[in-house]
């Protein structure tokens, strides 16, 4: 799929209906929410019923409240949105066959998928063995799906020397865990750590 920069140009004809930029816009984003829904979520019809609520919401934000401020935080709007019209169907019980616990880990949820019991151990044994703040740091990016502007808040740091500490913090996780996986005989992780 092609790449549009999420501008004021974009959502000005976002909110216009403009035909090419609503299907790009439905395209993109459902194949992101399909993809951190179906790990929670086992029934497609299920599946499209929060896509389409979350498009319809969203549409409604930019279209009645003057939209949002920062174009560029348009993925973490959709993606917020997402992730309460899911946790309102828990809650509601419309979603019976699922946890409440909700979306939380969905991208750890992901990884256990990818990776033994055995790495998994090493994971949080190398987690341990970082400092707090670079915990933290993985912990927010991660799994718990924080945004940058969150995150940045939090540590009182500016966003670019967020992405310095991001960096060293995974260089010192990447280093830590490939000494203990060179300690026990086990297939690499494939995560993106």
């Amino acid at each position: 799929m092609n790449f549009r920069q999420f501008d004021e140009a974009y959502l000005q004809l976002l909110c216009l209906g403009d035909p090419e930029v609503e299907a790009h816009f439905t395209i993109y984003f459902g194949e992101l929410m399909l993809a951190k829904l179906r790990a929670r979520v086992k029934s497609t019809h299920i599946i499209d019923d929060i896509r389409q609520e979350t498009f319809s919401r969203v549409l409604q934000i930019l279209r009645s409240r003057g939209g949002v401020r920062h174009p560029e935080r348009l993925g973490a709007l959709v993606n917020a949105v997402c992730t309460n019209v899911f946790r309102e169907g828990c809650r509601s019980r419309r979603y019976e066959e699922f946890p409440a616990e909700g979306l939380a880990m969905s991208v750890g949820d992901v990884v256990d998928g990818l990776i033994s019991e055995e790495q998994r151990r090493t994971v949080r044994r190398v987690l341990g063995e970082l400092p707090e703040s670079d915990r933290r740091l993985l912990r927010a990016i991660f799994f718990d799906e924080a945004s940058r502007e969150e995150i940045c808040a939090d540590l009182h740091v500016d966003r670019e020397y967020l992405r310095v500490r991001l960096h060293r913090a995974k260089e010192k996780f990447r280093a830590l865990f490939e000494r203990s996986e060179n300690q026990q005989p086990t297939r690499p992780l494939s995560s993106r750590f």
